[in-house]
């Protein structure tokens, strides 16, 4: 059975959900049957990188006022750490995720992406070191076990995998993805949002069954 993930490493309701998707997955009978794909979505494709801090500028897409928008990080960080996972909130600033996306892909050549996925998301979230300086990335790819001089080919080359990810978020939208994480069990079933890990077991469970009697 396949599950594909939609997520970006920006958001942190990704953070959290991946966490407890695994956490579903662990408790799931048929785990080691289960192929998880990690597909790349851009939250605010046109963002700039700079040096303005997230919480204001997310506030500002969304209408929002500071308060909230820390309210909402908090919410985030609780949920995080029930995971047993870093989070720190105030430091991380707004960028463009796009070439984070194509070393993704990239490190999915080698068998790496979720390892980066998971460096990156720590980087992110626990460390609040920016992910959009090539140094970062770089740094973050070899440590997942990727060529030095590969990953900076990639990541000198605007068009090494843009394609990949293009066609990944041309997929979420043909199928109806608005928002991340999303998660699509053997393109049966569609599971949106944080959810308990107990949730993501059930869905299993049921994509399971319907694909045996299928």
């Amino acid at each position: 059975m396949r599950v594909e993930i939609w997520t970006d490493i920006a958001c942190p309701w990704c953070y959290v959900g991946r966490a407890r998707f695994d956490q579903g997955l662990a408790a799931f009978a048929h785990r080691d049957e289960v192929e998880v794909v990690h597909r790349s979505f851009e939250l605010n494709p046109r963002a700039q990188n700079g040096t303005v801090p997230i919480i204001d500028a997310v506030a500002a897409q969304y209408g929002r006022t500071r308060d909230e928008q820390v309210a909402r990080e908090e919410r985030a960080a609780a949920m995080a750490r029930e995971l047993g996972l870093g989070y720190r909130i105030g430091g991380r600033v707004f960028g463009n995720t796009f070439d984070i996306h194509r070393l993704l892909h990239f490190a999915a050549t080698k068998g790496r992406r979720a390892e980066l996925t998971d460096l990156a998301f720590k980087v992110n979230f626990a460390d609040e070191r920016s992910i959009y300086d090539r140094e970062t990335q770089s740094a973050l790819a070899i440590e997942a076990g990727l060529d030095a001089e590969e990953t900076r080919g990639v990541l000198d080359d605007p068009d090494a995998f843009a394609a990949e990810v293009r066609a990944d978020e041309q997929m979420a939208a043909d199928l109806g993805v608005g928002g991340v994480p999303f998660f699509v069990l053997d393109r049966r079933y569609g599971v949106n949002g944080v959810q308990p890990a107990a949730v993501f077991t059930r869905a299993l469970e049921q994509a399971w069954q319907e694909r045996a009697v299928a």
